[in-house]
């Protein structure tokens, strides 16, 4: 497929809307980091309800991605994005006034199916709109754009905390939803694409997914897909802060600012692991590499009690973590082309609900530790080094891919 100049033009121009209701799909699930000290000390919160909080988003994200990917079959990008984030709005609103942690977590499962169809939206438009070449570099560019929501959640969110309260930056987000939703329904318009002999439906999705798990390396991939970005979100949208201001006493904003660059480097990652995708087995070799390293990082945060370690390895792991946009490419060439799209659907159900259990579980641990005596972000640390271990092992020992021509063969 070659756009011409004008097409290119008017389907970056859409893109670009589209990140931007990504761009608060990131801002949402990544709150926790400044908003759990807060939402702790007023609501009587544990460290595992902490995580029951954070992880709600994740698994309603989660858990409707097939839905939404039936949607967007069948009604186009547009209007499943117009239909569902309406409820990202009203599920911030009742959590900027949610009178108990049930409002707030009801709230937070609203904000996650209004939410859910972001990312997909924006991986679905890159694949039927721009060429195939270009769809690892044009996924590259919309995380980092998406970026912008995560920035927003490190020190302008702190700022806003400690000026009014963390009810205001849930408003402040409605708000900002509320213009998203707006440019998208003024500025995003697709060519009417020809209608499917077999209308799609939920069932027919479901069962579509079957022949997928019955190729060898969809587990290994799957494995490997629940704890990659989960690593990543679980630190910086949940536990950045609390370990930044309970462990070394740094102030709201001191623990924004530390965020703030953590984010800027993980914007930054995205577009060069994009520019630098090797193809092939090296795609697999890389993103195994980057994740052991990733281990590393967790294992040493957990046995170290430097300041200096707990802001500089964060930044790190920020520059690292681009490296899970090779999984959207290592998907789209694990498989043939008819079955791409419910395989980066299957990826994002993967993704996602492994955020949720990462967050909570490492709740779990830090409440554990906290009754036994031990440092409640050690076992946070370790419970995520762990996790990435495991993952990571099974996506060596399981069969993988040789990624030649779009399509899948397996290797032991």
């Amino acid at each position: 497929m070659t756009l011409s100049p004008a097409s290119a033009r008017s389907a970056t121009s859409m893109l670009i809307v589209l990140a931007s209701a990504f761009a608060l799909s990131q801002a949402f699930r990544t709150v926790g980091a400044m908003m759990a000290t807060p939402l702790a000390q007023h609501f009587g919160l544990s460290a595992q309800a902490l995580g029951l909080w954070a992880g709600t988003f994740h698994f309603m994200f989660g858990a409707t991605q097939l839905a939404m990917g039936v949607s967007i079959d069948i009604y186009g990008v547009r209007r499943t994005v117009l239909t569902a984030f309406p409820l990202a709005i009203v599920g911030a609103v009742l959590c900027a006034a949610a009178p108990s942690f049930h409002a707030l977590l009801l709230g937070q499962a609203m904000i996650g199916v209004g939410c859910a169809p972001a990312f997909l939206a924006c991986t679905v438009f890159i694949a039927r709109h721009f060429e195939a070449a270009r769809f690892t570099a044009m996924s590259g560019l919309v995380m980092s754009m998406a970026g912008l929501g995560i920035l927003f959640t490190g020190t302008p969110l702190a700022l806003l905390i400690e000026a009014a309260s963390w009810r205001a930056g849930y408003a402040c987000l409605a708000g900002f939803a509320v213009l998203s939703w707006g440019f998208v329904f003024w500025r995003v318009h697709e060519p009417p694409r020809a209608v499917p002999h077999e209308r799609q439906t939920l069932a027919k999705a479901v069962r579509e997914l079957l022949p997928l798990f019955a190729m060898p390396h969809t587990l290994g991939l799957l494995c490997f897909a629940c704890v990659s970005y989960a690593a990543f979100i679980t630190l910086r949208g949940l536990w950045l802060g609390p370990v930044l201001h309970d462990r070394h006493g740094l102030s709201l904003v001191s623990s924004g600012n530390v965020a703030l660059a953590m984010t800027i480097a993980g914007m930054i990652s995205p577009a060069i692991f994009g520019r630098l995708d090797p193809g092939g087995r090296r795609r697999g070799r890389w993103l195994m590499g980057c994740a052991f390293a990733a281990a590393v990082i967790f294992a040493f945060m957990a046995f170290t009690h430097s300041l200096a370690v707990d802001i500089g390895l964060p930044i790190l792991y920020g520059l690292l973590s681009g490296y899970s946009v090779l999984q959207y490419s290592y998907t789209r060439a694990a498989y043939p082309a008819a079955m791409t799209g419910r395989a980066l659907s299957l990826l994002n159900m993967a993704m996602f609900l492994g955020v949720s259990l990462m967050q909570w579980t490492t709740g779990v641990a830090a409440s554990w530790a906290t009754s036994n005596g031990v440092e409640p972000f050690r076992a946070v640390f370790l419970t995520i080094a762990g996790m990435l271990a495991v993952g990571t092992l099974a996506f060596l020992l399981l069969p993988r891919t040789h990624e030649k021509a779009g399509l899948a063969c397996a290797q032991p």
